[in-house]
């Protein structure tokens, strides 16, 4: 058995009475106890849960010593790898000076440091960072931003929102409201105080003869027309920068976030950059909205913003926003909180994964990066089995050509188990496969998970083929 190759523990179902009194049955336990985020629970017995016990760089350790590679970034979240030393020992500091105070009327070193780092990246065009500590919380603290700004300024009329078709900002209420993925919204949609739907730029909508370019403008239309439509209603319209990740990796050109910037700036609505998922280098730039040549007037961030360490989450907002709040009047300040709202840990964790990427040239060092794996998963590209082979930054994705529903769920389930049996974790989207792994990966790794992806892709598409057939 090499180096990489793993075999999956068969964990058997939890006993029906009676627990180990050692302390080492928790894994049996979980099932009890533990609910689990984004799971059928009828279903894990069919794929049982990896009881981790540590982790080191790319890899994720279970109990019985299998190690699996993180190819996900534990949903998107860990750049720097499981127990990253430099970011270990800034939290180590931290712990034996605050562990936590409240943010309000207190601050700390980290909180202003890392706030003054951020906007310092902007060019200082973005220049307040308001905290919270997930990504749903940070896309209602902006939406919130926006309209009560346009109302302390004698706006209230303005108290509408738009959202982009398929587009994806959290599972809170208000971020559903701003989301547009059924499968999470639907459940709850009468409890919803519904947004503006305009069109998806998604590259992969282009007509015959059409680039990507020509989608994104056809997309910005549409939004203009709605806008024009609302005139004097819409407070911000809310976008995901260059990549709508649960719509299935959906990419597409620049050129729409150029679009939807002066659509804002003509119709007076707030633009709101969610970078939750496609911020803190993701997409090739620190910030995907570089790309573009833009800055919006509300983004957000969270997960990689830690190193994927701490809950932390922010909304960073240009002066005018938070001039709008600046009074005499309590009831028109922006009278929202958490309880660990600027956790010092969580920043302090956060000021490391930025000294990282200093120090190491990150940004460059994931061209390289980027350009290999692509390389080794060319084969892809040709593969009339794949639709939408593509890339943004540290970002890959593919389609399964494969379209009936129940087909589609066979290839999903059977895709995430034949790459956990070869030491991968990869959860498609539906028929789309991506990639989004942390950014420490040698050459051999690399090598080896695109061997590994090919290897699960073709067992995965066989037996989707064949369910499909059986009917």
């Amino acid at each position: 058995m090499d180096a990489h190759t793993r075999q999956i523990p068969r964990a058997a179902a939890p006993p029906p009475k009676g627990e180990r009194q050692d302390g080492q049955d928790w894994p049996a336990r979980s099932l009890r106890h533990v609910w689990h985020p984004c799971t059928q629970m009828k279903q894990q017995a069919q794929m049982p849960l990896i009881a981790l016990a540590s982790g080191e760089g790319p890899w994720l350790v279970d109990t019985d010593g299998h190690r699996y590679l993180d190819a996900i970034s534990s949903w998107w979240v860990n750049l720097f790898g499981h127990a990253n030393p430099r970011i270990n020992a800034a939290i180590v500091d931290q712990l034996g000076k605050l562990e936590h105070a409240m943010l309000a009327g207190f601050t700390h070193e980290p909180v202003v440091t890392l706030a003054e780092r951020l906007s310092a990246l902007t060019g200082g065009v973005l220049g307040h960072c308001f905290f919270a500590s997930d990504g749903a919380s940070a896309v209602e603290i902006a939406l919130k931003m926006s309209f009560h700004a346009w109302r302390n300024l004698g706006h209230a009329d303005k108290r509408e929102f738009v959202c982009v078709k398929n587009g994806y900002h959290g599972e809170t209420l208000g971020a559903l409201a701003v989301t547009d993925v059924a499968l999470f919204r639907d459940a709850y949609d009468p409890l919803l105080r519904h947004a503006h739907v305009a069109a998806s730029p998604d590259a992969r909508l282009a007509f015959a003869g059409e680039a990507a370019a020509d989608v994104a403008r056809r997309a910005a239309a549409d939004l203009g027309a709605l806008l024009e439509a609302r005139e004097g209603r819409i407070a911000a319209v809310i976008v995901e920068p260059l990549v709508q990740c649960a719509a299935g990796m959906a990419m597409h050109d620049p050129v729409y976030l150029r679009e939807v910037r002066a659509l804002c700036d003509r119709h007076g609505a707030h633009m709101i950059a969610d970078e939750i998922a496609v911020g803190c280098g993701r997409t090739g730039t620190f910030f995907a909205s570089e790309q573009a040549g833009i800055w919006p007037d509300l983004l957000t961030l969270s997960k990689g913003i830690s190193g994927g360490y701490l809950p932390l989450s922010l909304v960073m907002c240009r002066p005018a926003i938070y001039d709008a709040f600046y009074d005499d009047s309590t009831a028109r300040g922006f009278l929202h909180s958490h309880s660990y709202t600027g956790n010092p840990l969580a920043c302090r964790a956060a000021v490391a994964t930025l000294d990282i990427f200093a120090q190491d040239n990150v940004l460059a060092q994931n061209v390289t990066r980027a350009k290999r794996l692509t390389e080794r998963l060319a084969p892809l590209a040709g593969d009339p089995r794949v639709r939408h082979f593509r890339q943004r930054g540290m970002i890959w994705a593919f389609d399964a050509a494969i379209d009936a529903p129940q087909a589609v769920t066979t290839f999903a389930r059977r895709f995430h188990a034949e790459a956990r049996e070869r030491g991968v974790l990869l959860r498609p989207l539906g028929n789309t496969v991506y990639l989004m792994p942390p950014y420490i990966l040698d050459d051999a790794t690399t090598d080896w998970l695109a061997a590994q992806t090919l290897a699960a892709f073709d067992a995965a598409y066989d037996a989707a083929s064949a369910a499909n057939g059986a009917r």
